[in-house]
């Protein structure tokens, strides 16, 4: 009731104020009248009314002039608006005449009309801002003030759903502008249309204005000039349909009704086209400061939950604050907001690209640089780059990111560019965001280097040099072949020292990074779990689980194994990975890094008797027999191999081999199993000592539960160096040749019968290195700082097998230890967190919650070059957050407007204020710093000069 009472007393208000002229009203009366229509209006929005623009300028002038009665006598009130005041009183009180007739004027394009058809045949500029230079007024406001002031001209707008729900909606002041092409005549016309006008709609006017039939006539979605989709779908809006600003839509005319349609992509030029201009949208960006994507104001109506006791609270305020350009928070803005808060659509799991897309965009620097004219900095011949496309793809994908509106922004050509350049993003699979954006920024700066010619340079090694020296030396060679505005913005230096582990050669060089990848470490410790076998038949097999250090070596592993088998001084580890039940491969090389074993690898630590030079190991293979068809079967490998030494003789007796291969299985014969019949009484014997070679004598060292067990003769196989199969179970005195081998295998191939005597479980369980557990709660929430990661980053540690160091000392590879140092911060740190750990067979996540700061991330005592006066003082601005688990994840983004100083949450299209202490959570994954500005900060090289001169960028 009471709304309807506002609405009937607002409608009274204009039917006598229109009967009363405007210079009959004062100031107060007109205010009043204004606000209580205008809070009406805006109470009962609805999808189809029609919004007003008037200039910024015209509207602020009637403010003052309207609120001057309530001013107080204070001169500075009118501060800032004396162009729009009048006179002075003798008190120095300013007087604002009554304004003139309304000129929006200055919101006409001087160019004619792109759509005679349009409502009012008139063009505003493309790049106005709400707020800046125009207000948004309820169609009775402005009737209102037009019958008072007449002037013009008259530029409505709709109300349209904004598509978020269906309580909301905005005025679109930029409608579709669409370039409509006809084919085969090669007519061409401008339109404006509502994005929520369907394509019935705009196939209607399409004819009407080319004057065919409806019949004959299809249209195609021709988005850079391909045929992307046949537009049949007459109910269907042009929003659903993804149809962007300043696209083209191909009107196909047929000859015929039932002529076949040409789905090929073919290009213009090739349906009839022949127009330069045309085709060079696509290598040039627009020349303008900005590109207008399209689509709604920035405003937003709230078209229910507000009651009309709340708006008539509102009230038109005093000029000159930040409350003088609304009708009310329940209505339109007429002030308008920051920029920068327009959401990407999903495209079918592309949030991982969204994420990284808009961390970039809301970089100052990069705002501000793709936003002005870049297209003269683009390599148009860079081999390593993407010849520009890449660049002009992303610069007008931010510039429609920043252009008025909020309505969602498909990055659909944007995609497109990126599966062209990097098919490993093609398609519609959930990928890596950091690896994005990692190409992202390497391929930006290939077509954004200003270097076209890149000149030959030869790095030195710094031979006992100083360290200034070498890295001024290297990152004057490293601009004068890469300069750009991501070198400029992103890229630092650090200092990179290997160390000989032969000769002690020291190499240090200087190299450039675009990111800091940080593993998550709690400790410096790694728990392994091995497995223990013994040749004597002393022990059964045994698992242990031992500590490490996480960058140790093969022998810390070794060390750490022997002691906890209480290994004897005669004995030896010889310690191997097992894969498919085979050995694939020994892990005897003491400098090889721990990181080269896999939490998923399987290995296995035999204790046999100490080798003497040129003793050989022998390795026992099982098999045992596996259906392949319903009629044959085939001996295939399983369990654990064994290992034991084996004297080098010339030539060894196969009765030997027998009996080393009984002592090592003697452990795991079932008890009370006695001699069987299908061995031979006068081959059998008792466990023996494998170092004895058949002497007869009793290894006094076997379990004593094994002494008394008759051990069967075995089905053994030994393949030599020529893979011919020798049978060692046809007799004790066969002599077998082992002077060409370098190893012994020897197959034992596993029969029913043999199976049933031996407890082979033992041989089958070999457990993982680590078994990944359900991640608990404890392991989410334990805290790890940055600088934690940091340092372990910066911590020496050998180099993995495959990135061996060729030492210029030794003339050999060689596993070099590596230390890393900071030595040059950029002015925007990207800081990567491992999250993700990848094997053979598995993936992981890593749920750490990383403390990481969001303001004075101080890296002063990390930067080695002590003569920078830089400020190492950093500040948070954005990061990627990853949810979820490795193939089913989402990704969001956390992004902090500078200028508005708030923080969003960035999920896709949708957009969502949020606290600064909710930033932090166990999903951040990318991580976003800006330098922190100080009066007396400088830079230390003239490789910074530009980003020097860019660290002021506003946006």
């Amino acid at each position: 009731m009471t709304e309807v009472a506002t609405a009937s007393a607002a409608a009274t208000g204009i039917a006598m104020a229109t009967e009363k002229a405007a210079k009959e009203l004062s100031p107060e009366e007109e205010r009043v009248l204004i606000r209580d229509i205008a809070l009406t209006a805006e109470a009962n929005t609805k999808e189809g009314d029609s919004f007003f623009l008037i200039t910024q300028k015209w509207w602020q002038h009637w403010i003052d002039y309207v609120n001057q009665d309530q001013q107080p006598n204070n001169s500075n009130n009118n501060e800032g608006s004396s162009s729009l005041s009048g006179n002075s009183d003798s008190n120095g009180v300013g007087i604002s005449k009554r304004p003139s007739g309304i000129d929006n004027s200055d919101l006409i394009s001087d160019g004619p009309a792109e759509d005679a058809n349009s409502d009012d045949g008139v063009e505003i500029h493309d790049t106005l801002l709400e707020g800046r230079d125009y207000v948004l007024l309820p169609q009775q406001v402005w009737n209102l003030l037009f019958s008072w002031y007449g002037g013009g001209p008259a530029l409505s707008r709709k109300v349209i759903n904004s598509g978020l729900s269906q309580t909301e909606f905005a005025v679109e002041v930029y409608p579709l502008r669409l370039q409509l092409l006809v084919t085969p005549k090669g007519d061409r016309s401008t339109i404006r249309i509502s994005k929520k006008e369907t394509i019935g709609e705009l196939h209607r006017r399409a004819c009407e204005i080319f004057h065919l039939n409806l019949e004959q006539v299809c249209i195609w979605d021709y988005y850079g000039h391909r045929k992307h989709a046949l537009m049949n779908d007459m109910d269907k809006t042009l929003d659903d349909a993804n149809i962007q600003m300043d696209q083209d839509i191909l009107v196909e005319v047929l000859n015929n009704v039932n002529d076949t349609l040409v789905t090929d992509g073919t290009s213009i030029t090739d349906n009839g086209f022949a127009d330069k201009e045309a085709t060079s949208v696509l290598l040039e960006p627009s020349k303008s400061s900005l590109s207008i994507a399209g689509g709604l104001s920035a405003n937003k109506i709230a078209s229910k939950g507000y009651s009309a006791e709340q708006l008539q609270n509102q009230t038109l305020g005093c000029p000159n604050k930040e409350s003088d350009n609304h009708f009310g928070n329940s209505g339109v803005s007429t002030r308008g907001t920051f920029g920068g808060l327009t959401g990407l659509l999903n495209l079918g799991n592309t949030c991982f690209m969204n994420s990284a897309i808009q961390c970039l965009v809301h970089t100052p620097e990069f705002a501000r640089y793709f936003r002005e004219d870049y297209h003269q900095e683009i390599n148009w011949q860079n081999p390593l780059g993407m010849v520009g496309e890449l660049a002009l793809a992303f610069g007008e994908l931010l510039r429609k990111l920043w252009a008025p509106g909020r309505t969602p922004v498909a990055p659909r050509p944007f995609k497109a560019k990126l599966a062209r350049f990097a098919p490993q993003f093609s398609g519609y699979n959930q990928h890596d965001s950091q690896e994005l954006l990692a190409f992202l920024l390497d391929g930006l700066h290939e077509d954004l280097n200003r270097v076209k010619h890149k000149p030959y340079v030869n790095s030195r090694d710094a031979d006992g040099r100083p360290d200034e020296e070498v890295a001024d030396e290297y990152w004057a060679n490293h601009i004068a072949r890469n300069d750009s505005i991501i070198v400029d913005v992103c890229q630092g230096q650090y200092k990179s020292t290997l160390v000989c582990p032969v000769c002690n050669k020291v190499s240090v060089t200087f190299d450039p990074f675009m990111y800091l990848s940080l593993p998550l470490q709690f400790a410096t410790t790694r728990s392994m779990t091995i497995t223990i076998f013994t040749c004597d038949g002393s022990a059964l097999p045994s698992t242990c689980t031992i500590t490490v250090p996480k960058q140790g070596r093969y022998r810390d592993l070794i060390q750490a194994v022997s002691n906890a088998c209480s290994l004897k001084q005669t004995e030896e580890i010889k310690l191997v990975e097992i894969r498919n039940h085979l050995i694939h491969r020994f892990l005897d090389d003491s400098f090889v890094s721990l990181s080269t074993i896999k939490d998923d690898d399987h290995l296995a630590a035999y204790k046999i008797q100490k080798s003497a030079t040129g003793n050989l190991l022998l390795q026992l293979i099982h098999r045992r027999q596996e259906q392949e068809t319903s009629d044959a079967q085939r001996w295939k490998p399983f369990g654990t191999p064994l290992i034991s030494s084996l004297l080098c003789d010339d030539v060894i007796r196969s009765g030997v081999i027998q009996t080393i291969v009984q002592t090592m299985l003697t452990p795991l014969l079932k008890e009370g199993i006695e001699y069987s019949d299908d061995s031979d009484p006068s081959t059998s014997g008792m466990a023996r000592d494998p170092s004895d070679h058949g002497s007869g004598e009793v290894d006094t060292n076997c379990a004593s539960t094994s002494i008394n067990k008759v051990l069967p003769k075995l089905p053994l196989q030994l393949v030599d160096e020529s893979k011919t199969c020798i049978d060692l179970s046809a007799g004790d005195e066969k002599a077998i040749n082992l002077s060409a081998m370098s190893h012994v295998v020897v197959y034992l191939d596993w029969t029913s019968k043999l199976l049933e005597k031996f407890n082979i479980n033992y041989l089958e369980n070999l457990p993982e290195v680590f078994k990944y557990g359900p991640i608990t709660k404890k392991a989410r929430t334990e805290p790890l700082s940055l600088y934690t990661c940091l340092e372990a980053f910066l911590r020496e540690e050998p180099l993995v097998p495959e990135d061996m160091w060729y030492c210029p000392q030794c003339k050999e590879q060689r596993q070099a230890s590596k230390k890393l140092d900071l030595w040059r911060l950029p002015e925007v740190l990207v800081i990567h967190l491992k999250r993700f750990s990848y094997s053979r067979s598995m993936k992981h996540k890593v749920e750490t919650f990383v403390n990481f700061p969001i303001h004075d991330f101080d890296l002063t005592n990390y930067v080695a070059d002590k003569r920078s006066s830089c400020s190492q003082l950093y500040e948070l601005y954005a990061l990627t957050n990853h949810y979820g688990g490795m193939g089913s994840g989402h990704y969001t983004a956390h992004i902090k407007l500078l200028d508005e100083n708030k923080w969003y949450n960035f999920d896709d299209s949708h957009i969502s204020p949020i606290n600064e202490e909710d930033v932090k959570s166990p999903a951040a994954y990318v991580l976003f710093y800006r330098r922190a500005k100080s009066d007396t900060s400088g830079t230390s090289s003239a490789g910074s000069r530009r980003a020097r001169d860019k660290t002021s960028y506003k946006y």
